[in-house]
Order: structure tokens, then C-alpha cells, then sequence
């Protein structure tokens, strides 16, 4: 069976967020913190063998007085990331285990993933080396100029909502941080697409929801009573019910 590790990076500063407490990751959604419900959907796979948490190292101190028995009795590994998105995963790289085959990113602000759509994203990976959760977009786009008026409308013809997670063999993972180089890095694929290597696209779900303002956590409040339901022998987590998780 592939091995994976799973990267959730949390060290971003919320801004859009503007909740002056708490940064969106560790806010309470349906009792446990929104951290919490996205990385409880992997910590029970047989296949993932480890979970790291990125935070910010000013958040350390906090985040150690609320979350510290969870993270003690759940075994989720904790590290410091940086300025960029593409820095905190970049350090979590370092700690991926030597004998990890596969390695997934998956925003800790997004609580609403089903287990359907990681299996199919990593049976995907372990096909295709690279593959990503999207949706397809439904919206018509229109481009705004400076003045806030339509500039011109967008053909959504072959354009899609990327999500997470987004899964690539290690190798692949880190020789494309390797050349990273300076340009603005939106996702990881963008440096494995970099470096000329397909990436396979996994059909998402709109429930699939990345917290982003206070509106998106109300939805996420909603999407998670609908979310599809593992199997009764697939693979959940041994705390799920369990206090230790809030």
C-alpha cells in the first residue's frame, strides 16, 4: 500500500477573515476547531502515516494552550512555517518521513472534505504522480477594471475552481520546491506544472468549501451536515467522537 503524508498549512494571517481573536483555522466550527475537521478525514487512513500542522511561529504559544492534548493524543506533528504560503509548506517538506511514497497538501481552513474525494484524489496520484480536487466553474467571470466596471466577459469554456488537497509523488513534491525560484506561487501544482508534468484533475465538490470570511464559515456549518458518508468498514478515526477533538 502507497504511503502518504499530509501537509496542512495554517500559518497564514487571515486577513480577509477579520475576526480580531482568532485567525480561521483555529475558530470553533460545530464544536471542534476548524484544523481539527480537516485533518481528523486522514489521521484515521491506513494509508497516511503522517500529518504535519504549519502555524506561524507567534501563534505557537496559543495554539500549544488550546490544542496541546490534541495534538499530543492524535499524533499530528507541529512545525513553523513562513511569510508565504509556499514557505510553510516548504519547511513541512524537511519533516516528511524518509519512507513517505506520497505527499498531499491540504488547506487547514478548508474543514469540509469528504473521504470520498481523498480516495479518489490519491488513487488518482498514485496513477498519475500529481492530482488535484477542482470544480468546474459554473459563474459567468467578467474582468473588472480599476473603476469597477466590466472590462470584459470571460468564456468559462475549460475553467475550473481548484481545491484541496493536491497529491504528488515525493520525489515530484520536493524536486519542484527544489526549483521554485522567485516567481509568485499560487499553488503547489503551479511548480510541478513548472517543471512540465501533467497534473490530472479529480472532479470536487462546491461543499468541498475553503474558509475564507465569516459568510464561508456559516456554509461550512451547513456543508458538513451533508457531506458523504464513509463506509462502515472504510477508514475513521478512532477519536472522532471523542472530547480530546474540541
Amino acid at each position: 500500500m502507497p504511503s502518504f503524508a499530509v501537509i496542512l498549512p495554517a500559518a497564514g494571517k487571515s486577513q480577509r477573515f477579520r475576526d480580531p481573536h482568532y485567525k480561521k483555522p483555529f475558530i470553533d466550527l460545530a464544536g471542534r476547531a476548524v484544523w481539527m475537521h480537516a485533518a481528523e478525514k486522514f489521521l484515521g487512513r491506513n494509508d497516511c502515516r503522517q500529518v504535519l500542522v504549519v502555524i506561524a511561529p507567534e501563534d505557537r504559544e496559543d495554539f500549544y494552550r488550546r490544542f496541546g492534548a490534541n495534538v499530543a493524543i492524535l499524533g499530528v506533528e507541529i512545525c513553523e512555517g513562513g511569510k508565504e504560503r509556499a514557505d510553510s509548506v516548504a519547511a513541512a517538506l524537511t519533516r516528511v518521513k524518509d519512507d513517505i511514497d506520497f505527499i498531499a497538501v491540504h488547506d487547514a481552513a478548508r474543514p469540509c472534505i469528504a473521504t470520498l474525494w481523498i480516495d479518489r484524489v490519491f488513487a488518482a496520484a498514485v496513477q498519475h504522480d500529481a492530482a488535484i480536487l477542482a470544480i468546474p466553474v459554473s459563474d459567468t467571470l467578467k474582468r473588472i477594471d480599476a473603476n469597477h466596471c466590466v472590462a470584459e466577459t470571460i468564456t468559462r469554456e475549460g475553467l475550473w475552481q481548484i481545491q484541496t488537497p493536491q497529491v504528488f509523488r515525493r520525489e515530484l513534491l520536493l524536486k519542484a520546491y527544489a526549483n521554485r525560484g522567485k516567481e509568485p506561487v499560487t499553488d503547489d501544482a503551479l511548480l510541478v506544472e513548472r517543471l512540465g508534468h501533467p497534473v490530472h484533475v479529480v472532479t470536487g465538490s462546491s461543499l468541498n468549501v475553503k474558509i475564507t470570511t465569516k459568510d464561508d464559515l456559516r456554509l461550512a456549518t451547513q456543508a458538513l451536515q451533508v457531506l458523504p458518508k464513509p463506509k462502515l468498514d472504510g477508514p475513521m478515526h478512532p477519536f472522532a467522537d471523542n472530547d480530546l477533538w474540541r
